[in-house]
């Protein structure tokens, strides 16, 4: 969201792991359905990975928790990601978001949440990570469809379910699967949300003698709207067709001669 002075609202909180306060997170996952959908969706994939795992765009790691315990993870994200609301971890390895400072197929399986969004130029980020995949190895990511503009103004696509494999294809992977994120009934819900926390901070004290009197309405259908859109979600109800997001698993093709996923050398970025 942002203001005529080219500045957000307010910015997405960066996901700590689970174990850094289990009631806030579950809190957290139950509000804000974007983050739940895409907890749920990772969590039942990452308990079964195996070998090494390479988190691109990793944050604060928080989906390593989510991992059997023999997993070798390896966090990766840009030099500043403090500029979208990370602490530096130690343990993390930061790269200059073009060439991802790893050796060909080094990775059994690489993990790519809520990232691609914010890449420039998508294909050659793609060439990047299936090249540092092995042939035969996993990629999970997620994007958000229905979401309102964040980080801006780093903040560049929307992909629909064609866009994706089109995109997975084209770097080198076969067996795509798309899966939706919620249904409609949760964007209804999650932009009642936003809408609420918006009227509950304007950005002029002035603005309260309106703000407020919209907030109460908005703020108990939005109330309404959540729990209907969990029950919607659990009974598999609502429509497909504008969810919250897609989560896509994607299978690293062997390499064949000429394959535009089979490059040595990559030039992806995260801006």
């Amino acid at each position: 969201m942002k203001d005529s002075r080219g500045l957000e609202d307010f910015k997405p909180l960066a996901v700590r792991p689970p174990s850094a306060g289990p009631g806030r997170f579950r809190l957290r996952c139950l509000v804000d359905l974007q983050l739940g959908t895409v907890v749920r969706w990772l969590r039942a994939r990452l308990t079964v990975v195996q070998g090494h795992v390479l988190d691109i765009g990793a944050g604060e790691a928080p989906w390593r928790e989510f991992m059997p315990a023999g997993c070798h993870y390896q966090g990766l994200d840009i030099e500043d990601a403090q500029s979208y609301g990370m602490r530096r971890q130690p343990d993390m390895v930061y790269y200059d978001g073009k060439h991802m400072p790893f050796t060909d197929a080094q990775f059994d399986v690489a993990i790519c949440t809520e990232v691609l969004e914010h890449v420039p130029e998508p294909m050659p980020f793609l060439d990047e990570v299936a090249r540092v995949l092995r042939p035969g190895g996993v990629l999970l990511l997620t994007v958000p469809w229905s979401a309102r503009r964040h980080h801006v103004p780093n903040d560049f696509h929307r992909f629909t379910p064609e866009r994706l494999a089109m995109l997975m294809h084209r770097a080198g992977f076969e067996d795509v699967s798309v899966d939706e994120r919620g249904n409609d009934v949760a964007v209804i819900a999650n932009k009642l949300i936003v809408l609420t926390i918006r009227l509950l901070r304007p950005r002029r004290r002035v603005h309260y003698a309106w703000t407020i009197p919209l907030a109460v309405p908005s703020g108990l259908l939005a109330t309404a709207m959540l729990a209907a859109a969990h029950v919607s979600m659990a009974l598999r109800l609502g429509s497909l067709d504008d969810p919250l997001g897609y989560g896509v698993r994607a299978t690293r093709r062997k390499s064949s001669p000429g394959a535009r996923g089979d490059m040595s050398t990559g030039t992806g970025q995260r801006s």
